[in-house]
């Protein structure tokens, strides 16, 4: 390992740190365990009446199938919540104060300061996918065996979404206040949630232009696709085959174009922060 990817994970390493301090962080743990506990004995109580009146083996998946991808999409929702709270001020915050000086006056290049804080943060909000998404699917195996279809692959696709809003919110507070970057990044991020409803229902009623409504959405925000896409793979191949309209399924399961697309989009915010921080006069 060379001395400049040396430099760059001591970073990652200490906004690791430093975020994990932060109350928003434990608040969030707190009520991330509330919220799994509360979930398991919704689980069992509902797993009981279903012993109790056994709807058929088919139904009791499917059934199981519809909690899990409730609690992975109310998750998915948290990750997204935590990662703009935590990350928004990250650049932003550090510029309005000055403490970024005491960084830029080191013998560092700028993007190595914002892609050490990025990782940083990426590992953090992985870490907490991880332990919430994980929490949700092991409740449900262990107490009724079940477990979705391709899970790794559709976590995968959560923590995407999760490293989309990261890599705005860090273009963002390269040239933003605090408050204006977050509104940007919730503002992209509502534009995406409706325009992939909107899709859904485009889809539903065969109406194309609805359907391009949200296709354009995606292509300013991909974030929804990529949830759309997670939750067509976690499916049940039941589900997958007739739809249904929720937030749990998709009509029109984004493509892997669009998984690729997410991808590229993400790194090339990443890549505008840190030539824009680059050159921002501090």
């Amino acid at each position: 390992m060379n001395i400049r990817n040396a430099t760059i994970l001591v970073i990652a390493r200490l906004t690791f740190r430093e975020a994990s301090r932060r109350w928003v962080l434990w608040v969030a743990g707190i009520f991330g365990l509330i919220f799994l506990v509360v979930y398991a004995i919704g689980f069992i109580a509902i797993r009981r009446d279903i012993l109790l009146h056994p709807p058929g083996q088919l139904m009791t998946k499917e059934i199981y199938g519809f909690i899990l991808m409730a609690g992975l999409y109310v998750v998915n929702f948290l990750t997204t919540i935590m990662t703009v709270l935590t990350a928004v001020d990250t650049l932003s915050g550090e510029i309005a104060s000055g403490t970024v000086h005491t960084l830029v006056s080191k013998p560092l290049r700028r993007w190595e300061i914002v892609l050490g804080k990025w990782l940083g943060f990426a590992a953090m909000m992985a870490l907490y996918l991880l332990l919430m998404g994980g929490g949700v699917m092991g409740i449900v195996y262990v107490i009724s065996g079940y477990m979705a279809p391709h899970a790794l692959p559709g976590l995968g696709l959560m923590a995407l979404g999760m490293l989309l809003l990261l890599s705005i919110s860090f273009l963002g507070g390269v040239t933003l206040s605090t408050l204006a970057n977050g509104v940007m990044v919730f503002g992209l991020y509502g534009i995406a949630f409706i325009g992939g409803w909107i899709e859904q229902f485009g889809s539903l009623l065969k109406n194309q232009s609805a359907v391009n409504v949200g296709i354009i959405s995606s292509l300013i925000m991909p974030s929804e696709a990529v949830w759309r896409r997670a939750a067509y793979e976690m499916q049940s191949t039941l589900v997958r085959t007739f739809g249904g309209l929720s937030p749990f399924s998709s009509q029109s399961a984004p493509s892997r174009a669009m998984v690729l697309y997410a991808v590229l989009y993400a790194a090339l915010m990443l890549w505008l922060a840190m030539r824009w921080f680059g050159k921002r006069d501090l």
